[in-house]
């Protein structure tokens, strides 16, 4: 099915249009084409090639003046294209060991395996402030494939926004991965840390809110 739609999707342009309405959940074309720096019909012409493609589609979203603003947005079937898979050894083997050393030996495992992703991170993390750690932070989680980004808005906390998780499975049969993420980041930047989870239809977003 994944080979069948990366056949499809092929051209880089294509590709360059589903990884940024990934990443923003919803856009028009203008807005497309100033971000990836295209010409208006040349995205036009890319997002009307992926709808029929049955790879987006459109909704219409009321403004303050005038007509309502139509918007591209990838379908439950683009999403595909995203891996949100683990191996599936990996779960069979956390099962396992739940069933042989009881539901504490999963959890310690986890545990393990996340102190030492922290430690990988931390030898890699630079900068001072917490702004500039945050930032390094997330572009080594989107290089891990989180489509990951620090948001920084005047008058609000700073956040690490992740608009997809290449382990979805392992999060779902394992919540206890929502904790330790959390966790990791709290030692990682050396503030406390709120996660927000999203999911809906395929689109995913985590938000680690970092309290200064």
């Amino acid at each position: 099915m994944k080979q069948r739609l990366i056949q499809q999707v092929g051209r880089s342009a294509r590709l360059r249009v589903l990884n940024e309405l990934k990443r923003t959940q919803a856009m028009c074309v203008a807005d497309l084409a100033a971000r990836l720096g295209m010409s208006y019909m040349g995205v036009k012409g890319v997002c009307l090639d992926l709808q029929k493609r049955g790879l987006l589609d459109t909704w219409r979203s009321p403004q303050p003046v005038g007509r309502p603003q139509m918007l591209y947005r990838l379908t439950e079937r683009a999403h595909d294209l995203f891996p949100t898979t683990s191996n599936a050894m990996t779960i069979a083997v956390l099962v396992a060991a739940q069933k042989l050393f009881g539901v504490a030996a999963a959890e310690k495992l986890l545990l393990v395996a996340f102190q030492e992703k922290s430690a990988a991170y931390a030898s890699r993390l630079k900068g001072e402030t917490l702004a500039e750690r945050a930032t390094w932070l997330a572009r080594l989680r989107d290089h891990d494939g989180h489509m990951s980004a620090c948001v920084a808005e005047e008058g609000r906390p700073l956040t690490i926004i992740e608009h997809h998780s290449p382990i979805l499975d392992l999060l779902g049969a394992f919540p206890l991965i929502a904790r330790l993420e959390t966790e990791m980041f709290h030692r990682l930047l050396g503030v406390p840390v709120q996660r927000e989870e999203a999911s809906s239809g395929g689109m995913f977003r985590a938000t680690f809110v970092l309290a200064e």
